[in-house]
């Protein structure tokens, strides 16, 4: 570890999934990390929330006991915002609701130091939306994490109008540091890269057991056993060049006007919803979330995550 980064530290604000998730990956790292929450109960989740995400990690030969306890002594809880003054790079992972960011951020405006950078881990809102309270606009950036972080290595950093480069640039390269692979988007565009793709793919799946051509059970097994595996080697593009354009240009042709294209397959969604099965939470969604179920998941998490 350099001495920039003993001296370095991030903060991170929200105490949920993601932003434990967000500072463990920091700590583990070498960052001295400050977690902030107002709520005393929810600080108090932060270490054994810490220590499951190392556990895992331990669990899939990633890292080793010391580094669990290495990380966990570099990761700070303050229930005062302004612990957030040290900080080079604060990153914002609180409830996607706009009037709550943009209080937190008329809060920082004053606390951060002048080249301090603040981060947004939204999944949903444009920069340039969140950056309204800011006066530094310029020091601004989307910093969009996947869950978990310490099994999702993404990172999509999304600068808005005013972000200056040297902030763009400086991001990516800490979430380079931090273990994570971070991608620069030309511009902002609603759900970013991920969510897009995602969403497209779950339209046309909702859409074929709309159809009755298939249950949900077949449709994620047929993900799992053919394109799960394929993109996590090329991406779609690379596909398509490997398979040749031609080739695909001639199934495009007649499938590609075949595929959904409305919005109302949600109601398959909202009819899960509405029937009280809102996923593993719950107990039940698209599939029973038994124990054997859940089981064979974190199998699954394990490979993925001691594949580094």
């Amino acid at each position: 570890m350099d001495n920039a980064t003993q001296n370095a530290a991030i903060g991170v604000v929200g105490t949920g999934l993601m932003g434990v998730g967000i500072a463990t990956q920091s700590a583990l790292h070498g960052y001295r990390t400050i977690v902030h929450d107002v709520d005393p109960a929810r600080l108090a989740s932060v270490a054994p929330k810490a220590e499951a995400v190392l556990d895992e990690l331990i669990d899939a030969g990633r890292i080793g006991h010391a580094d669990k306890q290495a990380a966990l002594a570099r990761i700070e809880t303050h229930a005062q915002l302004d612990a957030m003054a040290s900080a080079q790079f604060v990153i914002e992972a609180i409830p996607e609701v706009l009037e709550l960011k943009h209080r937190l951020y008329a809060t920082l405006t004053d606390l951060l130091a002048a080249d301090a950078i603040l981060a947004s881990n939204t999944s949903g809102f444009p920069p340039d939306r969140l950056a309204t309270p800011l006066r530094a606009k310029e020091r601004f950036v989307i910093a969009h994490f996947w869950n978990p972080p310490h099994m999702i290595p993404l990172v999509e950093v999304v600068p808005g109008s005013a972000t200056a480069p040297e902030v763009t640039q400086r991001t990516a390269e800490l979430m380079s540091a931090i273990g994570m692979e971070p991608v620069v988007l030309a511009k902002a565009i609603p759900g970013f890269v991920g969510n897009r793709l995602q969403f497209a793919v779950l339209r046309e799946a909702l859409n074929i057991v709309r159809s009755g051509a298939a249950t949900p059970e077949v449709v994620d097994r047929v993900m799992k056993a053919s394109l799960g595996r394929r993109w996590g080697i090329v991406g779609p593009f690379e596909s398509a060049d490997m398979g040749g354009l031609d080739t695909f240009v001639d199934i495009a042709s007649h499938l590609m006007p075949q595929l959904a294209k409305d919005e109302d397959v949600i109601d398959l969604l909202r009819a899960q919803v509405d029937a009280g099965r809102v996923g593993v939470r719950s107990g039940a969604g698209f599939h029973e979330w038994d124990e054997a179920r859940l089981a064979r998941v974190r199998e699954g998490r394990k490979r993925v995550i001691g594949r580094g």
